[in-house]
């Protein structure tokens, strides 16, 4: 067998990167026995130099987080006060349209509302974890992530307050459905006072539907189709079919719907809390430790299978 190393995995170049200078004789041999797209590569990050030296007083590369979209703005802002004491660390946020061009240049990314699918994926380099700022990895493509050897994981809610809030909101949610929330604004702007809403303010119609996970979970189409024949006594709900949400959806005209733009989980307390959780596994990447605090969700998968692992 030769005897030539080929780095052609992104696994290999980061293994190699990680620590580049305490073994300086090993990446001159990689050097002189690899093949030129890797010599380039580490050239281009300024490791070596164009005569095959290494640059020499190089701290480790800068570990970059990726926040995707503007939505949500206080993830990437807390997560950013976070590390602000740790210059190894960048935080950085883009628009959706330019997420497809940049990360390349990042080695965690923070999907929020984005579809990540495996085109996107597909366009990563040094790409080692993939995170949702909460619990909601639908938009992530894992198959692909996993095959691009990239972790995929989540922020456990029942440690970050987030379950918590989202409990807080149905209960909003049921109490302003059952209270009639909606026209009582109606009553106010109309300076009414004290009269009586409608008949059903008597007796139940029919049950309230609380959503508060997903709007996908939800037949649309059968949600309108009962409110409108009274069979729904109402709707309250914290995510759209679609997102973000279509103002001129008939789903307005009902006086029996509340809807809130998916800040259930969307405290104070929460987002300090997945902040903290972030910016611990961005130090515990940097650093080469084990990650703890989120689930990984290749785990989650593959866990309950016999013989694995």
């Amino acid at each position: 067998m030769s005897s030539r190393v080929i780095l052609n995995r992104k696994s290999d170049v980061n293994r190699v990167l990680s620590d580049p200078f305490s073994h300086t004789q090993r990446l001159h041999h990689l050097h002189r026995t690899t093949t030129k797209s890797f010599f380039e590569y580490i050239h281009s990050i300024g490791i070596m130099e164009s005569n095959g030296n290494l640059v020499k007083h190089v701290e480790k590369q800068t570990t970059r987080v990726l926040f995707c979209g503007p939505h949500f703005p206080a993830s990437h802002e807390y997560t950013a006060e976070y590390l602000q004491n740790h210059p190894s660390t960048k935080v950085d946020v883009l628009s959706f349209e330019d997420v497809r061009k940049d990360i390349a240049n990042y080695n965690v990314c923070i999907v929020k509302s984005i579809r990540l699918d495996s085109d996107i994926i597909s366009c990563t380099a040094q790409m080692q974890l993939i995170m949702q700022y909460g619990v909601g990895l639908e938009g992530v493509d894992i198959d692909a992530a996993t095959k691009h050897g990239i972790k995929v994981a989540r922020i456990p809610s029942d440690v970050t307050g987030n379950s918590t809030s989202c409990t807080e909101m149905a209960i909003y949610l049921m109490l302003g459905l059952l209270r009639k929330h909606n026209e009582l604004q109606v009553s106010i702007q109309q300076k009414k006072l004290g009269e009586l809403i409608t008949e059903t303010l008597f007796g139940k119609t029919g049950a309230l539907l609380v959503n508060i996970a997903r709007g996908g979970i939800v037949d649309y189409e059968a949600v309108i189709n009962n409110l409108e024949s009274g069979h729904l006594g109402g709707l309250g709900t914290d995510v759209a079919w679609t997102e973000p949400f279509n103002p001129d959806d008939q789903i307005f005209k009902f006086k029996n719907v509340i809807m809130t733009p998916h800040v259930a989980g969307v405290t104070e307390h929460s987002y300090r809390s997945m902040a903290k959780a972030v910016g611990e596994v961005v130090l515990q990447l940097h650093a080469g430790l084990p990650l703890t605090g989120i689930e990984l969700l290749v785990m989650l998968l593959f866990s309950f299978m016999p013989g694995f692992l």
